[in-house]
């Protein structure tokens, strides 16, 4: 059986365990934190050589880092991975986008409000040049969904998964997305989804 090493309340670890979820599929969990040094010890390393968290095990024993990647992995086959080698292209643009012009905003804005010890030496300038590119971010993304009902046309893919994760938990970095009413549309449509599930609390 796969197994997911991952962290409760992570938008990273979240990706996979919703899409996992939305796909039907079974995986053991083995939860972990970044907090707490478990993902520097030697044994994880051993697995992970990148430290950090999500860790897909595959049935064979080997190991798949990178939430990217573990997404592009589990929807293979499926509709939430495209046939068309332009549309699937557009999926990881999208993914892309959320790790270099979404998450270093969103995520990082979310965690220094979430964890205050990552607050520490974090000046107002900082956290408001966070607010101000996570805002842009969510402008991308208005501009999108006011289009298409999903970021890829009219269904669900990966790329609506890997940016659902942090985006619709962004109030706790400070954003408002009543000021992006496509976007709130599309996080209701993503949680009504069949076999949804919320993001787990963390520790």
């Amino acid at each position: 059986m796969l197994r997911l090493y991952a962290m409760p309340g992570s938008g990273n670890s979240y990706k996979v365990q919703l899409l996992a979820a939305l796909l039907d599929l079974e995986l053991e969990q083995t939860d972990m934190s970044a907090l707490d040094g478990s993902t520097r010890t030697d044994s994880y390393l051993a697995k992970n050589s990148i430290g950090k968290l999500p860790l897909l095990q595959l049935e064979d024993g080997r190991y798949l880092p990178e939430s990217g990647a573990i997404l592009h992995y589990l929807s293979d086959g499926t509709s939430y991975l495209p046939d068309d080698s332009y549309q699937r292209s557009l999926c990881l643009s999208w993914m892309f986008f959320e790790q270099y012009s979404h998450e270093p905003a969103i995520a990082v804005s979310r965690s220094i409000n979430l964890y205050p010890e990552r607050a520490v030496d974090i000046t107002p300038e900082y956290k408001q040049s966070l607010l101000d590119k996570g805002n842009l971010a969510l402008g991308v993304l208005e501009d999108q969904l006011s289009k298409t009902d999903y970021l890829v046309g009219e269904t669900p893919t990966i790329a609506d998964v890997a940016l659902y994760a942090y985006t619709h938990d962004c109030h706790n970095g400070g954003f408002d997305l009543a000021n992006y009413p496509h976007v709130l549309a599309w996080v209701n449509r993503m949680s009504a989804a069949p076999k949804y599930i919320p993001m787990p609390s963390g520790n």
